[in-house]
């Protein structure tokens, strides 16, 4: 009896999964297809409909009730060094996204707004709507409105460096103690036109000073909190998901294990280290042909660690209690987070895990609508009104 109600719970997911729109604040499928030398005239009929590799395609998405992805356009720190070479890569990954959606308009559409995705998800089309990871390409004010016609949709400020716009933090250089003094003004022109702005990836000053400065609520787009990762500050403390909720704000929920348990994460390095000495110790470099049985038989007696689809769940539950329902989402970071993706959510086919977690836990359609993308279209909506109000 017990094993025909979990059943049919499940199914109840896979219901509501469809019959929602998903929205997911970060996918990185267009660096990975960079990287792999993507070339849409030969290969689009693999890539991104049906692939083995990464963690998105289009039949997973379908098969997950995955709607709107927003595929990040990722600019590397490094860069930075070369700040026209950022604005460059930051083209031809658009250019790579709108190449998708051209050749393949019978499954994929762009989504610049709810509205879009929305008659879109009607049609049954995918939505790829698009958002900036690292405003490293913004070399002036001029840029913001430049990317905001080309599609994107938000910017997350920085990324693993401190760059012309606010500290990361990742960098401990605290180069600002903040927003630059350009960064006010990019904070300021993104409010104007209707740019979000994401708050994942900076330091804790530069929040707080967004937090104050900005006149619309902001996304942390693939985020998790720090009280299960204590003293990382690229997860989000309490205090600033308090202060993300009471502005109106919105943190979606990173399933990198990194980001979920940190405990899991010491497990994994400790691992790493001893196959490192391992190899180490026989004079072996991992890519050796030699290397290969010392690696798999270690593989064999120490299984890599991964946290799982309930931590993600309890990270929801976390900034329930702490904002409310209606500050948090899904923001899983597939494409970016490599073999760390929690047990129970390794591809965007499993969406429905996460559904079926929360049933268990009481969360109602009306919550879980929420975190699918009624919380996100709430943020978007207040800073497009708070655009065409300037």
């Amino acid at each position: 009896m017990a094993e025909q109600s979990d059943h049919n719970t499940y199914q109840y997911a896979v219901e509501l999964a469809h019959r929602f729109i998903i929205t997911d604040g970060h996918v990185d499928l267009p660096y990975r297809l960079k990287v792999k030398n993507f070339r849409i005239e030969r290969e689009y009929m693999g890539i991104p409909i049906q692939t083995s590799e990464g963690d998105f395609d289009y039949e997973r998405a379908k098969q997950g009730g995955l709607d709107a992805p927003f595929m990040s356009i990722f600019i590397p720190s490094s860069y930075q060094k070369d700040p026209q070479s950022a604005h460059d890569l930051a083209d031809s990954l658009i250019d790579m996204m709108h190449g998708i959606v051209d050749a393949l308009p019978d499954k994929f559409a762009r989504g610049e707004s709810p509205e879009m995705i929305e008659a879109n998800f009607e049609k049954g089309l995918i939505s790829l709507p698009m958002g900036m990871e690292n405003g490293a390409p913004l070399l002036s004010l001029q840029d913001v409105k430049y990317f905001y016609d080309r599609g994107i949709r938000y910017v997350t400020l920085t990324h693993g460096k401190d760059n012309q716009i606010c500290d990361s933090s990742y960098d401990t250089t605290r180069t600002w103690g903040g927003l630059s003094p350009y960064g006010y003004e990019v904070v300021t022109e993104m409010n104007r036109i209707g740019m979000i702005v994401d708050v994942s990836h900076i330091s804790d000053s530069t929040f707080y000073q967004v937090m104050k400065f900005a006149k619309a609520p902001v996304l942390a787009t693939h985020s998790s909190c720090r009280a299960f990762t204590p003293g990382w500050q690229r997860n989000m403390s309490d205090d600033m998901i308090m202060e993300l909720g009471r502005k109106g704000g919105v943190i979606q929920i990173n399933f990198g294990t990194d980001f979920l348990d940190s405990e899991i994460t010491k497990a994994r390095t400790a691992n790493r280290l001893e196959l490192d000495s391992l190899l180490n110790q026989a004079g072996l470099k991992a890519d050796d042909s030699l290397a290969k049985p010392i690696i798999d038989q270690f593989r064999i007696d120490h299984p890599n660690l991964y946290s799982d689809v309930q931590r993600v769940a309890d990270h929801i539950d976390h900034v329930v209690k702490l904002a409310g329902i209606d500050h948090v989402g899904i923001g899983s970071d597939f494409d970016g987070v490599g073999d760390s993706l929690p047990t129970g959510l390794k591809d965007v086919s499993m969406y429905p895990n996460l559904i079926y977690e929360l049933l268990k836990r009481d969360y109602s359609e009306e919550d879980i609508e929420k975190i699918c993308y009624k919380n996100v279209w709430r943020v978007w909506h207040a800073v497009n009104e708070i655009a065409s109000s300037k």
